[in-house]
């Protein structure tokens, strides 16, 4: 039996008097690639806050490979992959020496670090501190931080921000890849194109 490798049930968030999830659900499985689609406002964000742990639905539940989602279970951490706005680096750490713990605490190794350096032009920057970064490169160092490590559910919140041509191009290639490596990935987007590109399932929300 294939457990899902994501599966939201009845999920409901409010802050205050306002409704910003209603009992929103939906499984993805694995090799799959979904995008959360809805106006401004619509809680995409804060449906995939949700999904990797950092927020607290107040009704429903998800579920990743059958487990609760939460980041602080070493477990589901070693499953999830995410690239949201608030992302934390290590101050003291260069952009090499980041990936390469970023690596090694989610059970990897240091192997992938040159081969992401290169894909997003980070090679530059491999020794600068992030605070040194642009807000180009701050982007793309999350992405790396995603794509160095484990993982077997990726969630991205608009992972095409301050990315050029190029860069939106490698991104779609890059997702491709990881449906075809077997990884679930979630994600928002305003790009069509990278919608049309490669996403297999579209989820709407606040509608």
């Amino acid at each position: 039996m294939i457990v899902d490798a994501l599966s939201v049930r009845g999920l409901s968030r409010n802050f205050g008097n306002l409704v910003v999830l209603d009992d929103v659900s939906f499984t993805l499985a694995p090799g799959r690639i979904a995008v959360v689609l809805g106006p401004n406002g619509s809680g995409k964000t804060t449906l995939l806050r949700c999904v990797v742990g950092a927020d607290r639905p107040d009704a429903g539940e998800v579920l990743v490979q059958g487990r609760r989602a939460d980041e602080t279970d070493p477990q589901v951490r070693a499953l999830v992959a995410a690239a949201l706005d608030d992302i934390d680096f290590f101050p003291d750490l260069s952009v090499v020496e980041h990936l390469e713990l970023v690596a090694y605490a989610h059970g990897g190794n240091a192997e992938p670090v040159e081969e992401v350096l290169a894909e997003l032009g980070l090679e530059p920057a491999r020794d600068q501190l992030p605070v040194t970064l642009s807000s180009g490169q701050r982007r793309r160092l999350a992405l790396a931080s995603c794509f160095v490590r484990p993982r077997r559910v990726l969630i991205l919140d608009e992972p095409e921000q301050r990315l050029d041509v190029r860069g939106r191009q490698w991104l779609a290639d890059r997702l491709r890849r990881e449906r075809d490596a077997g990884t679930a990935v979630l994600l928002a987007s305003h790009d069509p194109e990278l919608i049309d590109a490669v996403v297999d399932e579209r989820i709407e929300i606040g509608r």
